[in-house]
């Protein structure tokens, strides 16, 4: 189809990739618990236009420029780093003032996505934009895993890699979509629970600063 083969394979192998933990996922499911609906849909958005530009450049080749290039992606990757260590601390910090303070608070005041912005202050669909595009090793993932499904008999290898990416936008809506609905039913039990929020702040902390480390540790 299209140029694309084995599908169901390339289906399956989809489904457990997204279903993944990573800081995109993440930061729909705080933004939605924080903000709601609608502000988890933007910074879904969000998502959705950031794994679109690196699928476009994967196919028109910046995945080999960076992978022939040490200083390009090193630069990439260590502003990816410390854009998710920024996000980390934040929460860090909000977390940290959860456990001091006694009296409750919302979850949209402590589990603050930015550094000291305020949740009125956060911009959800250009952070997660900027989180999406920040990685260098996104890029050469979607080449090494699209890359198997394509036909190089086909005459249109472009096209194959539209519908390939076409499919995992759509699985990355409904998997971001379960998440958000999620979210917005765990923010009930964060504002009636300090301890549940802080403790929930602090994991999301320590996962994007271990997402941080683990990119800043990747190689071409």
């Amino acid at each position: 189809m299209l140029g694309v083969t084995n599908l169901p394979t390339y289906l399956a192998g989809l489904v457990l990739i997204v279903l993944l933990p990573g800081p995109n996922s993440l930061y729909v499911l705080s933004v939605a618990a924080r903000r709601g609906i609608r502000a988890g849909y933007t910074a879904a958005a969000g998502v959705f236009l950031g794994d679109a530009v690196l699928m476009t450049l994967s196919a028109a080749g910046v995945a080999s420029l960076l992978q022939g290039n040490a200083v390009l992606f090193g630069i990439v990757k260590y502003a990816g780093a410390g854009y998710l260590s920024w996000l980390a601390i934040g929460m860090l910090r909000a977390a940290w003032g959860l456990w001091r303070t006694r009296r409750e608070r919302t979850v949209a005041d402590e589990l603050t996505a930015g550094a000291a912005a305020s949740a009125a202050d956060e911009r959800p669909f250009r952070r997660a934009v900027v989180i999406s595009l920040l990685n260098p090793k996104a890029i050469l993932f979607f080449v090494a895993f699209f890359v198997q499904f394509v036909d190089p008999a086909y005459a249109y290898p472009a096209l194959s890699f539209v519908v390939l990416g076409a499919f995992a936008q759509l699985a990355s809506f409904l998997y971001l979509s379960v998440l958000i609905f999620s979210g917005t039913r765990l923010a009930g039990a964060f504002r009636r629970r300090k301890r549940l929020s802080a403790g929930a702040t602090s994991a999301a902390g320590a996962l994007f600063l271990g997402f941080a480390v683990k990119l800043s540790l990747a190689s071409a």
